[in-house]
């Protein structure tokens, strides 16, 4: 009886031991990184207002939209000659992986100044595409951008520039 029991101490030692020896498993995954095209921005064409006429006592608006056309809005201060000179919203060129979205980060406001101490503030800028672009299958799209130019009543006349520039920003989605 004495190695009946032995002999069933010892099947049972060993059947938990086997037992243990199962419940331990390993699988490998493999690890991978796709690198994509950096996105870029270029800026193609400048942002231009145009010749602007000022009202000596009332300030005004100049909105130019994305394709480059322009109004007025405001009191009434600004008015539009025919003879336009340079009118044109900034064009960027945005490159980068073919199909991807990506996000457009427009400025608050910037000023612009004829170097003598005389501004005027650009701000309500808009894009199109919008917030939102979606690079072509080639990897590209054009960005447009416009703003509205805040005219003061009798601003000095002259020419007025930005020395920073129109900061857009774009980054992948």
């Amino acid at each position: 009886m004495k190695n009946i029991t032995k002999a069933i101490i010892a099947s049972a030692a060993l059947l938990g031991s086997a037992s243990g020896a199962f419940a331990q498993a390993t699988a490998n995954a493999s690890a991978s990184a796709t690198i994509i095209t950096p996105i870029s921005i270029t800026k193609t064409i400048d942002m231009n207002f145009g010749n602007v006429a000022v009202s000596a006592s009332t300030s005004g608006n100049v909105v130019l939209s994305t394709s480059s056309s322009r109004t007025t809005s405001g009191a009434g201060g600004v008015t539009l000659p025919s003879t336009t000179g340079t009118v044109s919203a900034a064009e960027f060129t945005v490159s980068g992986q073919a199909s991807f979205t990506y996000a457009i980060t427009l400025p608050s406001s910037v000023t612009l100044s004829d170097g003598s101490g005389n501004s005027m503030t650009v701000s309500s800028f808009v894009s199109n595409p919008s917030s939102t672009g979606t690079l072509s299958s080639s990897g590209s799209q054009t960005l447009d951008v416009g703003a509205t130019l805040a005219v003061a009543a009798a601003q000095t006349p002259g020419t007025y520039t930005n020395s920073t520039g129109v900061q857009v920003t774009v980054n992948y989605n």
